[in-house]
């Protein structure tokens, strides 16, 4: 079509969501079963917006060149600069939205009833799950396999954006105390000289950079000097992983921000929440961005994985600022969900993580002991014991390789149905199995075979630890029609004994996006329920987290979108 004689209304421009934003610096063309070429990705909504009457080559229609931060920028055609002319009142962020997830209504109703948290773009959440080692502990540390889990325990994040004017970004955790607020210009920028080359979004990055890690320094010793040691490096550890990725994901010129952290995981309990929150952090940051494509229902399985690949690398670069030495394994479940069948031979090296994707969701009871454990101590026995007994050792390490396997053999065969009673006791069979092989190398506790005694005495489901052991958590699956009653009993017994139960779902979806943060809520509000940083912060403990933002346990909430 000449240039001259474009139609502008023959483009499908507009997203659901009203808005129009263009993910400028992941603009893809692919072929696709109808003449539909290029499509673009809405950063808004996810939505595929295709440009049915024009047809250029993708080199005309999209040249790319590179910005002084590494990110790529689109270059336009001078016909397709008309069009975003047209809409530049909702590239700024003037034009507000309604209905659910955004889909619009009527356009001046929504000016009119929608509140703005910014002038600039609508407050967006993201959410990513904890995880539990379901098969294989231990034995995956002296080269075995092990099945990590992701669980229906989350941590979410809210962006808000504030207005042009106001040049800072904080970060709030109120779950372990933190808040605290930067100066944009104050962050070390000027170290990514010609020395120091800026990391682009799609880089592989496995190595921290000392000299971004040297130059940020000052700015982490600002968090929170009047705590003890142990509070202020939890505190400083979260603030490193979240600068480091915002150093190395945005830029000078980014927008002032307010990120708000709330988790129904407990924290340091081994159920993988700091992989959980870098999730989080990582999904939003490529968000702000403009680099991530969807989620949408109908996205090519290697369009979702390259999104889910990008989110996860740079969640990785939040581990290592926090952990040192990640195996990888806590960002792959929280990124992907469903479980990730896991093995680490050559430890100069990553495991190998293989998706399990046809995990089937399951119900699980989560116990805290809330007993303190020290992972590199229970290691330490298994190697002592290998040490002293080392055929006896290697032989229960290979059985529990055997039983993690087996379950994996299980779960991808194709006659697999996780609601046949058959089916869900062999599961539970290895539960038992893998247990009483943790207890062999003693690795137990007094207080987790307590949880077991008590859920056998029930005759609810089957046991075992999971983790490091020696303390933290044991995780339950469920026999198929337990009575509610005999669950509400055993909870008493739980309380009683001092440990603090969660009903959760095993291998439920990994990360997700609220854009805009909106929900049906039950309010009367036309278009639903904004929510809103102060919303947010009043929601009480885990119930009420899940009741205001949850993405849902036993249905989803339409309006939460996956990569899946």
């Amino acid at each position: 079509m000449p240039s001259d004689k474009l139609n502008l209304d023959s483009f499908d421009w507009f997203g659901a969501c009203g808005l129009v934003g263009i993910a400028a610096a992941d603009l893809q063309t692919a072929n696709c079963a109808s003449p539909l070429i290029p499509r673009t990705f809405c950063s808004c909504c996810g939505v595929v917006h295709c440009l049915p009457s024009y047809h250029p080559s993708p080199a005309t229609a999209f040249a790319s060149s590179g910005q002084p931060d590494g990110s790529p920028k689109s270059s336009f055609p001078s016909h397709l600069r008309v069009m975003v002319q047209r809409v530049e009142t909702i590239m700024n962020g003037t034009t507000r939205v309604n209905g659910i997830n955004g889909h619009s209504k009527d356009s001046s109703a929504s000016r009119s009833l929608r509140k703005s948290s910014s002038p600039m773009a609508p407050a967006f959440m993201t959410s990513a799950p904890g995880k539990v080692i379901v098969f294989g502990e231990h034995a995956v540390v002296h080269g075995k396999a092990a099945m990590a889990a992701a669980i229906s325990l989350r941590s979410y994040l809210l962006v808000t954006t504030l207005s042009k004017s106001q040049r800072t970004i904080t970060l709030v955790f109120p779950d372990i105390g933190l808040d605290h607020t930067w100066n944009i210009e104050d962050l070390p920028w000027h170290v990514f000289s010609k020395t120091t080359r800026k990391p682009r979004y799609y880089d592989m990055v496995t190595t921290l950079d000392t000299a971004v890690v040297e130059a940020m320094q000052p700015n982490i010793e600002e968090v929170s000097p009047h705590l003890g040691p142990e509070k202020r490096k939890r505190h400083q550890s979260a603030a490193s992983a979240f600068l480091y990725l915002f150093l190395c994901l945005s830029s000078p010129t980014a927008p002032a921000c307010i990120y708000t952290l709330r988790s129904t995981l407990p924290i340091g309990a081994g159920l993988g929440s700091s992989a959980s929150i870098c999730v989080c952090i990582s999904a939003a940051l490529l968000k702000q961005i403009h680099v991530l494509s969807g989620p949408h229902h109908d996205q090519p399985e290697e369009e979702v994985d390259v999104q889910l690949e990008r989110i996860n690398k740079w969640a990785f670069v939040g581990e290592l600022c926090i952990h040192g030495n990640p195996s990888g394994v806590d960002n792959t479940v929280a990124t992907r969900g469903r479980a990730v069948l896991f093995r680490r031979v050559d430890y100069s090296k990553p495991p190998t993580a293989t998706p399990v994707k046809d995990f089937p969701e399951l119900p699980l009871l989560l116990v805290n002991t809330k007993q303190p454990r020290s992972t590199l101590t229970e290691v330490a026995k298994v190697g002592a014991m290998k040490k002293k007994y080392p055929a006896v050792t290697e032989a229960a390490l290979d059985s529990i390789d055997a039983v993690t396997m087996s379950a994996h053999s299980l779960i991808t065969s194709d006659d697999f149905d996780p609601t046949s009673e058959q089916n869900i006791e062999h599961l539970g069979d290895l539960f038992r199995i893998n247990h009483g092989l943790l207890v062999s190398l003693g690795v137990s506790h007094p207080k987790l075979e307590h949880i077991r005694e008590l859920v056998d005495y029930a005759g609810i489901g089957w046991t075992k630890l999971t983790g490091a052991g020696g303390g933290g958590c044991a995780i339950t699956l469920l026999k198929r029609g337990v009575d509610s009653e005999a669950l509400l009993d055993l909870q008493r017994k739980f309380e009683k004994a001092g440990f603090e139960e969660y009903k959760t779902t095993l291998g439920g979806s990994g990360v997700g996006v609220l854009y805009p943060a909106v929900l049906h809520n039950g309010s009367e509000e036309e278009g639903g329920d904004e929510i809103d940083q102060q919303k947010f912060l009043n929601a009480q403990g885990e119930e009420g987290i899940e009741k205001l933002v949850g993405v849902g346990l036993l249905e989803r909430r339409p309006e939460w979108k996956f990569w899946q």
